[in-house]
């Protein structure tokens, strides 16, 4: 992870944009926009997680407000941009399967989540 700061701003950014299409997506209750950009958003959130230390059953809880609370991992912008590719790669992956299957529906419908992704690759 490197430490730049102009990156929070990048990704706070970023954040923002998906938010914003998120609402105008749910608004217009497009469905394909919908469900990838949830799942985009949580994909970085998943990315950001921190593994929590190991703890024996014999540890002491963890009491108060904030006590299991650890930061969260700062990403840089290849792996914002891996997590955006893995995204997308699933939904190809996915959509070529359902064609071999012969639903098409359901590999329409992943196809126009993909390219509602593959908007934010130069992001």
């Amino acid at each position: 992870m490197v430490e730049d700061p102009e990156h929070p701003a990048r990704l706070v950014r970023l954040r923002a944009q998906l938010a914003a299409d998120l609402r105008g997506a749910m608004r217009a209750r497009d469905r394909a926009a919908t469900a990838a950009l949830r799942s985009l958003l949580g994909a970085i959130d998943n990315a950001e997680a921190v593994t929590a230390p190991a703890r024996s059953s014999i540890d002491p809880p963890l009491l108060g407000l904030g006590a299991a609370e650890v930061p969260r991992r700062r990403l840089d912008d290849a792996t914002v941009d891996r997590v955006l590719y893995s995204e997308i790669a699933d939904r190809d992956g996915a959509a070529l399967e359902y064609r071999r299957l012969e639903r098409h529906d359901r590999a329409d419908r992943l196809d126009a989540e993909a390219a509602v992704l593959r908007r934010y690759l130069s992001w």
